[in-house]
């Protein structure tokens, strides 16, 4: 039976060097796989770095990029994790002239159901954060669209997993 396409987080840990961001990405480029989401930060780990991405792709393919990626140099491991390994969130902002907030009770009982909240309001716009799952947000884009939404911007995923990961434990191998 052959694999179905799942979707992925794979979470890369990495040295901070320039090029390597575009290197990762002609991993997925000449699979013709599309990255779905990517987020690159700290880790846990001073000196270290962290990339998530999320893919849509079978599982025997994420085995081989998973082998490609650790063939990087500045690559110190990669992993990947099912939808049920990991806990996730994405975040976004929207913002919208300021008279809607007052003109519009609509949009300040779906921001209180969301358990969106303003981060600023002044005479000309005011902002709005979410944080939640893909479906969450995609929701609250739905709800606040029909007002008029003056900019959009989200997030990529941010994830840790359920299991204890032994990154930790590897980087102090390295170190002594």
């Amino acid at each position: 039976m052959e694999d179905q396409k799942k979707q992925f987080t794979v979470s890369v840990y990495t040295e901070n060097n320039i090029g390597l961001l575009n290197r990762l990405s002609a991993i997925f480029q000449r699979r013709h796989i599309n990255v779905e989401s990517l987020n690159t930060s700290a880790s846990e780990i001073e000196g270290v770095s962290r990339f998530t991405i999320v893919v849509k792709i079978t599982e025997s393919q994420m085995k081989k990029i998973i082998g490609q990626i650790e063939k990087q140099v500045e690559v110190i491991k990669a992993y990947y994790h099912t939808e049920d390994e990991i806990i996730y969130q994405e975040s976004c902002l929207f913002k919208f002239k300021s008279d809607l907030l007052f003109d519009e009770r609509q949009i300040q009982n779906i921001i209180k159901e969301s358990n969106a909240r303003i981060v600023t309001v002044n005479k000309e716009f005011f902002v709005i954060e979410k944080s939640g799952r893909k479906d969450e947000i995609d929701l609250l884009y739905r709800e606040l669209n029909v007002f008029g939404i003056g900019q959009f911007t989200r997030s990529g995923r941010v994830a840790v997993t359920k299991d204890k990961m032994n990154i930790s434990k590897m980087l102090e191998a390295f170190q002594n």
